[in-house]
Order: C-alpha cells, then structure tokens, then sequence
C-alpha cells in the first residue's frame, strides 16, 4: 500500500479514537447522574466543557501539524488523554468531571492534525473527498453513543471509561510506527500566518458555516441523550441508539459533501445544505411528537453531514498556503458550534420552559447562511470573469448603451497608452484616428443592432498621436429580459503585422 494510503488509513482511525474519547461524558450521563448529583445546569456544563478545548485547541494544533507533522501529533495529543480518562474513571463529583471533561478537549481537537496533513498527499481536485474520508471518523462518537451506554448497563460507568485507555495506547504506538517520518512540513511563524489570514473575509464565512455544520454535529450528540431521555421519557439505551443513528447518518453522508463538493460548486452545495437546516429547525422549533421530531433530527444530520464535507473542500482550496491556520481557524469554530447552542438552549428552557426560540435562532442563521453562500458564490463568478479580463492579450474595453466606458483591462492600456483613470468615464471617441468617416460607423453600428456583434479592422489613435490598425470585434451584452446593457470591444494590434 502506498504512504499515502497507510497516513489515510491511520490518521482517519486516529481521529475515529479521538472522538470516541471527546463524548464519553455526555454518552454516560444518563448513569454518572445517578452516582454524581447534578443540577440540569450542571450537566450541561459538564456535557459541554469537552467541546471548550477541543475548538480552542484546533487552531495551534493545525498549525503544529504543519510544523512538526501528524506522527508526532497524533502521538503526543493520545497520550496526554490517557490522564483525563482515567482521572474520570474515579471521579467523584462535579469539580471532577469539569476538570477531567475539559482535558478531554483533546481529543477533539485532534481532528485539525488529519485535515492539516492529508491534503498533502493528494492532487487538489481529491481534496474535497479525502476530507471528507477522514472527516467519517466522527463516527467514533456514534460508536460511543451506541455502545458505552450497553457496556454501562453490565459492568458500570466508571469500568466502561476505562476500557478507553487501552484504545488510547494502542493507537499512540502504531501512530509511533507507521505515521510517515518524512511528512513535508513548513516553518513558519505563527503570528506570521495569523496575520496572513484573518483579514480575509472568506476566512470567517467558512468559519460561520462550519460552526452551523459541525457545531450542529456536536451539540446534539452532546445534547440528545440526556434530552430523549428527560424530555420523551426513553430508556436510557434507547436513547443511545438513537443518537448513535443520528452520528452514523452525519458521519457517513460527510464523504458525499466532499464528493460532491469535488464535483459541483460546494457553494452550490452548502446554499441547499443550509435551507434543509433551515426547514428541519423551523420544524423542530414546535416541539413536535416523537415521529416529526426525529425527521427533523435525521434532516440536520444530513445536512451537517454534507455540509461538513463541503466546508473542508473550500478551505484548503482558498488557504492552501496557511492550510494550518486557516483549518485550525475553520474547525475550532466548528467545535464553539457545538459548545455554545447546548448552553443556550439550556438558557432559554430555563426562562421560557421551551426550546422553541433557540431552534428558530437556528433557522435564522441557517437562512441567513443560505443568502452569503449564494453572494460568494456569485463574487467568485464576477472575480473570475474579471482575471480572464485582465490576463487576456487582447485589449478589452467595456461600454454602457449609452457609450460611456465602464472598464478597460490591462492590455487595454498596454496598447492605447492611455490609464484606466484617463478613459473610464469617457466615450469611445477619444481614441477616434479620424480615418474612418460617418458612413463607416452607420454601418458598423447597423449591424451591431441587427445581428448581435461587428467584425472588423480599424484605424484609431493612441494617447501618443500614434495611428495604427487594429482587428476590432464588438458585441452586445444582454440581461435576462433580451435588452442590451452593455458593449464590449476586444481588438488586438495590427501595427506590426503591417510592416
């Protein structure tokens, strides 16, 4: 097998242990409540302090990754989280679990170190998907959900979080052994690469929409168990299969957002990821029976699941220079997603006795996200329009039907002699070399209106007196109703073919 599949393998499994280990609070508290006493405030706290690291954390851990490489990462971040497990295991109050749950950071801040690295190894067009292969070990927080509540049930809460450390071990030696030595890595400052990104607007809106994607992920596998539990009454273990579907269903369609991603705008994809968000917390928001409540549920799990995807297929396409930092950036905005919603609702319960606002919060959001994808989506169209303007040989120049010139490029000025500042604003006429007389330009315009376009060669003047020929094409620019809003001329120069 190639290195590059052995570091996918490996790192995707890695992340797969980490997050086992991030949600082993919030997967056992329906059985730590009864030996710990808690406040429904408390156990919101407790459930969510884990999330506080692990989004803090990501953004110098994606920087580190690229300075030292994942081995090195990976190995260090599972045996520090050796110590916050086992210091849970014998935990004995509230104080405990705040402590140990907030090392427990950790293991979610780990998943920078994959998205840092792997991206690396393979061609920009498969960035998108192998993302979204490494992003599938989220699913070890669905094997948690599923599993630590049955182990629970037989042999109790403190045995089960145990049984972590040997994973833990496990997987910091074969990361010691088969984690590539040779990963390239970049020194770079810090500071140097803050600074190279945090001006960049694109940077927060990415950040933005992965803190309602994976933000969402978290908070309710964070906040589901607990809450199906209390609110609808389910047995505990019912409570954690059904979180555990709702992990698997986000985790396995996170491969597809990038997929899909790769294959179509992820703009376009997020713009429709975003209304489904938008629908499912209306529906969510009036607290329906158990039926609706888990189709709105499943609808945010699909979303989030492809929604994560796409996210990580734009960033190392817009950052591929500050990968580190600006994945670090994205992802821990992901994780403040996934601590601050938990707390909220917990808020508004408090003072309202519903969480209906705090899921139609989440709808406003989704909503306004869905206008921003589509606004950057169509600022990339124009971005690019304008570079294939600027970079073309030909000189191009850009008129309103009133003939007033609107834009010119740089070929423009390279031919005329005249700058951009000295033509915008004024018409055509001033590079008139007078060789051409009122029938030619009856004519010419004749057929601009009648057929769309005019082709020819002409003479015209440049900022220096000069005179020469030029092969002129003008056409017409029309909006969706058939009316024309612009001409636009692409002439090349002739002189020298004339010598």
């Amino acid at each position: 097998m190639s290195i590059r599949g052995i570091q996918l393998i490996l790192q995707t499994l890695s992340l797969f242990v980490g997050f086992m280990v991030w949600v082993i609070l919030s997967s056992l508290m329906p059985f730590i409540k009864e030996d710990i006493p808690l406040t429904p405030t408390q156990i919101t706290w407790v459930t969510a302090v884990p999330v506080i690291l692990g989004s803090v954390l990501r953004l110098p851990v994606g920087f580190w990754t690229n300075r030292f490489g994942a081995r090195k990462m990976f190995v260090l971040s599972l045996i520090i989280l050796v110590f916050p497990v086992y210091y849970l295991s014998i935990a004995h109050s509230f104080v405990d679990l705040i402590i140990g749950g907030f090392l427990l950071g950790i293991g979610g801040a780990i998943f920078s170190v994959g998205v840092t690295s792997l991206p690396k190894y393979y061609p920009r067009e498969k960035h998108g998907f192998v993302n979204g292969i490494y992003g599938a070990g989220n699913i070890g927080t669905a094997i948690t959900a599923f599993t630590a509540p049955i182990v629970a049930n037989h042999f109790g809460w403190s045995f089960t979080i145990r049984l972590f450390l040997a994973l833990l071990a496990l997987f910091a030696v074969l990361n010691f052994f088969f984690g590539d030595k040779l990963e390239q890595k970049e020194k770079v400052s810090f500071t140097g690469q803050v600074r190279s990104v945090y001006r960049n607007e694109l940077l927060w809106f990415l950040g933005l929409f992965y803190f309602i994607t994976f933000g969402s992920f978290v908070a309710f596998t964070v906040y589901l168990p607990n809450f199906l539990v209390a609110h609808f009454h389910l047995a505990k273990v019912d409570a954690g299969f059904r979180t555990a579907g709702f992990i698997v269903l986000a985790t396995l369609l996170r491969p597809v957002g990038g997929w899909m991603g790769d294959r179509w705008d992820s703009l376009k994809v997020l713009s429709f990821v975003f209304g489904g968000f938008t629908i499912a917390a209306i529906l969510l928001s009036f607290m329906p029976s158990i039926t609706l409540y888990t189709l709105g549920c499943l609808t945010i799990a699909m979303c989030a699941g492809i929604g994560n995807g796409a996210v990580f297929k734009l960033v190392p396409t817009y950052f591929r220079k500050q990968a580190g930092i600006a994945n670090g950036i994205v992802s821990a905005m992901g994780g403040l997603g996934g601590f601050f919603p938990p707390l909220i609702l917990t808020i508004l319960f408090n003072l309202t006795g519903s969480y209906s606002i705090g899921f139609m919060a989440l709808s406003e959001v989704a909503l306004a996200s869905v206008v921003i994808a589509i606004w950057i989506y169509h600022q990339n169209k124009l971005q690019l329009a304008e570079k294939i303007i600027n970079h073309t040989v030909e000189g191009i120049m850009v008129t309103d039907t009133s003939g007033v010139i609107q834009s010119v490029n740089q070929s423009f000025v390279s031919v005329t002699g005249f700058d951009k500042k000295e033509v915008i604003g004024k018409k055509p006429s001033i590079l008139k070399s007078g060789k051409q007389n009122q029938e030619f330009y009856k004519s010419m315009w004749e057929k601009i209106y009648n057929q769309g376009y005019w082709q020819g060669e002409i003479w015209n003047r440049r900022k220096n007196g000069e005179v020469y020929p030029e092969w002129l094409t003008i056409s017409t620019v029309k909006n969706e109703g058939n009316e024309v809003e612009y001409y636009i001329g692409m002439f090349s120069d002739l002189s020298k073919l004339k010598k």
